[in-house]
């Protein structure tokens, strides 16, 4: 079943060209997802929640403030995790040749909007 987040998340990966969006809860529960057929949105969801928590004990310990984003890069592209507020979690998945300036506005504008259904 759709919810209100679909529409945010479609577009998101429809304009940035991702392969995929999931949008989570804080601790790991999927929310909502746009993902390539035969991909776990559970699966996801907790991998995500487990780098955003890594990511911000990894800040907090080397005094660099609060955690606003992750990237990780591999030979076949990107995934990309955003904190939503202290609620939620997006992370998208992109090609190899995304290009990250225009795909960071994206997904600042997608986390934006998809704070204020929250």
């Amino acid at each position: 079943m759709a919810t209100k987040f679909r529409p945010v998340l479609e577009k998101l990966v429809r304009d940035a060209n991702l392969e995929g969006a999931v949008l989570t809860t804080a601790d790991g529960l999927p929310v909502e997802a746009v993902l390539p057929a035969g991909m776990s949105e559970e699966r996801l969801a907790a991998m995500s929640a487990a780098i955003l928590s890594l990511g911000e004990r990894a800040v907090f310990e080397l005094e660099k403030g609060a955690l606003e984003q992750i990237t990780v890069k591999s030979e076949k592209g990107y995934v990309i995790v955003t904190g939503i507020g202290d609620e939620a979690v997006l992370t998208v998945m992109a090609p190899e040749d995304a290009k990250l300036g225009l795909l960071y506005l994206e997904i600042r504008k997608a986390a934006n909007e998809l704070a204020k259904l929250l």
